[in-house]
């Protein structure tokens, strides 16, 4: 059986707590590479570099950034950095949830979007509450969940954008799918 190909990305840098518990979760899941943004890029969208050139720099094995867009990442990290199309996309994790009409400004988001548009399945991880963030139980969820994702394979064109509770791994009772909401301020 065939190593799974994980790309690992997010939209606050590479240096974020964040990514760097999402990609020591889903390591065990198989091989998975790290191509982020070099810088916070929060609320950039669905954004293209389309002005210079992109510089991808290695910083260590399995793990790249890019002076570019989380979106710009994902499209270089398939066509450039991976050699070949990850089995599964896994974004974040985000410090603040990413709900209802946020989440057409996350580049959490966006970055998983830019994934599904290439035919892999994709998720989006978020922490909701505010600092300061314990992503351990998030990571155990995204665990879980890129588990399942690799296991029952998500129908294609579908992303799932996973906002976790700040409570304690003991508090979380479960999954719950829903559709897109609204957020009104």
């Amino acid at each position: 059986m065939k190593t799974p190909l994980i790309l690992v990305t997010n939209d606050d840098g590479v240096y974020a707590p964040g990514i760097r518990k999402l990609h020591e979760a889903v390591s065990s899941l198989g091989m998975a590479v790290i191509v982020a943004p070099e810088r916070d890029n929060s609320a950039v969208s669905h954004a293209l570099t389309m002005n210079r050139p992109l510089r991808v720099i290695a910083l260590e094995e399995g793990v790249h950034t890019l002076d570019g867009t989380p979106t710009d990442c994902v499209t270089i990290a398939i066509n450039k950095v991976l050699g070949s199309k990850p089995d599964l996309l896994v974004s974040g994790i985000n410090p603040g949830a990413n709900l209802g009409d946020d989440i057409s400004y996350s580049g959490t988001v966006s970055a998983a979007i830019e994934g599904t548009m290439y035919g892999i399945p994709s998720l989006a991880f978020s922490l909701a509450g505010g600092p300061p963030y314990d992503f351990e139980v998030a990571a155990g969820v995204a665990w879980k969940l890129a588990s399942l994702a690799l296991t029952w394979h998500l129908p294609p064109s579908t992303l799932l954008n996973i906002n976790i509770p700040p409570l304690p791994a003991s508090r979380i009772l479960g999954i719950r799918f829903t559709r897109q909401g609204r957020r009104i301020y």
